[in-house]
């Protein structure tokens, strides 16, 4: 029987791919790590068959214990930036398992790691023609520079994988800008899109960071999941194909690109066109403003990152199938509008 542990089940990647997974495979032993009884309930109601523990990324006794026990382990809370809870998985995953016997990580990283260029030459809402790719580019990948977003973590991953290849079976997954109605029992909306709407909303002006040339992948997130569920589905098939696990498993998940400024554009119109705010200007924000009225987040809204998905596309046959981010904005302003109404 495959056993699958997950973290962030009431999540909204987490969720989502809790969601997919659930429903083809019921017959799977889960058990997530959700942090209060109360956030348990709200799995177990959706998903009544889910073991639960109760701890968080700090718990790593908890963590290595059930990873240890796990065929395997999907982390998707704060998974990108908690060394506490990478070392923890690395750990278990390694002491339980054996090269007759692997365990399997699938590793939730993000693309902020490409932004580093940017940040690093201070630059915001310009143009940058440089695309990574997953696939003939994964080198350059795994070599970015220490400091860069999220590498940190990465490390912890693709070492563990590159030296206890034997033993635990890696993959890194990259989501850029996540979009779309989630799945899960709890968190169902994503951030960075959804905030920019949130923020135009309240100020009645369309925001934009410096001069707005900024370039973000986007992927819906069912989509996401369901490219979760093609490496679980590997992973129980015992596939070794090369290029699939280890430091060469670095998975790009994206179904095209949008600039940052015409996706607010878009926002503004379409929440004038429903009678939200009284026109469809935008406005542009210096970096204060922004992280004042925004937080730290809104910084994303003026930096590149631009990465192609070939090797998910080329390994496992991914194929995004859910419909732009272009098309669900009106949804993504209704529902913002909607929850403000609530606040």
């Amino acid at each position: 029987m495959t056993k699958i542990f997950i973290t962030g089940a009431t999540g909204y990647i987490g969720g989502d791919t809790l969601y997919e997974l659930y429903n083809k495979y019921p017959d799977y032993e889960y058990t997530a790590l959700v942090r209060t009884e109360e956030k348990g309930k709200q799995v177990t109601s959706k998903f009544p068959k889910v073991r639960i523990v109760q701890g968080d990324n700090d718990s790593t006794d908890l963590l290595k214990e059930e990873s240890a026990k796990a065929n395997i382990v999907i982390h998707t809370a704060d998974a990108s930036d908690n060394v506490n809870a990478a070392n923890a998985i690395a750990a278990g995953l390694t002491s339980g398992h054996s090269s007759s016997n692997p365990g399997y990580w699938l590793h939730t990283g993000g693309t902020g790691i490409l932004t580093y260029f940017d940040s690093r030459d201070g630059k915001l809402g310009e143009n940058s023609d440089k695309v990574f790719n997953d696939l003939e580019g994964v080198d350059e990948l795994i070599s970015l520079p220490s400091e860069a977003f999220h590498r940190n973590i990465d490390e912890i991953v693709i070492n563990c994988g590159r030296n206890e290849g034997d033993k635990v079976k890696t993959a890194v997954v990259c989501p850029p800008t996540i979009y779309g109605e989630g799945r899960g029992p709890s968190l169902t909306r994503g951030r960075q899109v959804y905030e920019l709407a949130k923020l135009t909303l309240q100020r009645g002006k369309g925001p934009t960071i410096g001069h707005g040339k900024a370039r973000w992948n986007n992927v819906h997130v069912h989509d996401l999941a369901r490219a979760f569920v093609l490496l679980v589905d590997a992973a129980v098939a015992g596939r070794t194909d090369d290029g699939l696990w280890g430091e060469q498993g670095y998975y790009f998940t994206e179904n095209g690109e949008h600039y940052w400024a015409e996706l607010s554009a878009r926002i503004a119109e379409s929440a004038k066109k429903q009678g939200f705010i009284q026109s469809a200007e935008t406005e542009a924000l210096d970096e204060e403003t922004a992280k004042k009225v925004a937080g730290f987040e809104s910084i994303s809204w003026g930096l590149n990152s631009r990465g192609e998905a070939r090797r998910l596309k080329k390994l496992l046959g991914w194929k995004p199938v859910e419909r732009s981010i272009e098309d669900e904005v009106d949804t993504i302003v209704q529902n913002e509008h909607d929850r403000l109404q609530k606040e």
